[in-house]
């Protein structure tokens, strides 16, 4: 659980933006880590219009931030299956 706490601190300390949550992480090869972190983009109101978006975060064994990428943005509101693309 520490990982993901220093994962999320991480990442907001680098982009200055609210991480929201983690949606997915996994052990890598190396020993490190590979996550989806949730992050609040822009606020809007309403809120469900709000732009977050899904970043893969990579961590190494002692939990430091390696790399860090834009997976994909989306509005608050909007499930999975009415993005474009249909991922």
């Amino acid at each position: 659980m520490e990982v993901l706490h220093q994962a999320r601190a991480q990442l907001a300390e680098l982009t200055g933006m609210t991480t929201e949550t983690v949606s997915s992480f996994e052990q890598t090869e190396d020993g490190g880590w590979a996550l989806e972190i949730e992050v609040l983009e822009l606020a809007r109101v309403p809120d469900t219009m709000s732009l977050l978006a899904g970043y893969q975060v990579d961590l190494d064994p002692e939990g430091r931030l390696t790399g860090y990428r834009r997976l994909r943005r989306y509005e608050r509101g909007r499930s999975d299956a009415h993005r474009p693309g249909g991922r």
